[in-house]
């Protein structure tokens, strides 16, 4: 994904609720290997059963 799209889907990322950041990092296309990181990186670790369930 283009680096300014991306800033702006981080910057959505970051204010979300637990729910809309899991549809953001399951539904974004396009996005490369070190943008799901950083995605991964401001994700709440208290929710990450949640995140591995939606992508099973």
């Amino acid at each position: 994904m283009e680096k300014s799209v991306f800033e702006g889907l981080k910057t959505r990322f970051k204010s979300a609720n637990t729910d809309e950041k899991i549809r953001i990092y399951v539904e974004s296309e396009e996005l490369t290997q070190n943008q799901y990181k950083e995605l991964l990186h401001l994700f709440p670790l208290s929710d990450l059963n949640k995140l591995e369930a939606a992508l099973a």
